[in-house]
């Protein structure tokens, strides 16, 4: 018979992070679970390239990477039902791919989220938007990107920085 676990949530936490960061493993399942967590009907493919722009490609290795998604899915799947959720797969053509049973196609918070995007958008902006050529269009999304990234890029410059004056 286990202990039942008896730390804060927030220490549980801090060593849940510290092992994601030391190991590949822990980080694939940490990130399979998160996804899974938020979106529904997501097949292997999206999984892993999900995984996969999170971690690197090849994350799940080169030659056994289905057998090491596969035993990944299976640990996934029993955390779930530790948790008191259901994993389980749509063979549908309309919605193929996992997803919790009895929960909503995106999690609560992912849909409050959806709803405040919708509440800020304005009209006069939009009508300026749809006016906009497919070039222009492209090149505000490469925009936005390219700010994401320096953004992403500049918080990792900063942590590294503050790891190592620690």
């Amino acid at each position: 018979m286990t202990k039942q676990n008896r730390l804060p949530t927030k220490l549980t936490t801090a060593l849940l992070s510290d092992a994601v960061a030391r190991d590949r493993v822990t980080a694939r399942r940490a990130a399979l679970l998160e996804i899974l967590l938020y979106e529904r009907y997501l097949t292997r493919e999206q999984l892993i390239s999900r995984v996969e722009y999170q971690q690197g490609i090849g994350c799940f290795g080169a030659k056994t990477w289905q057998e090491v998604f596969y035993r990944d899915m299976r640990f996934v799947k029993k955390a779930f039902s530790n948790a008191g959720y259901t994993l389980k797969y749509s063979r549908s053509a309309e919605t193929p791919g996992y997803y919790l049973q009895g929960e909503g196609n995106l999690h609560e918070d992912i849909q409050i989220a959806i709803r405040g995007a919708i509440a800020e958008l304005d009209e006069a902006q939009m009508k300026i938007y749809r006016r906009l050529t497919p070039a222009q269009k492209f090149a505000q999304a490469a925009s936005m990107i390219d700010l994401g990234r320096k953004v992403s890029s500049n918080i990792s410059t900063q942590r590294q920085e503050t790891e190592n004056a620690v």
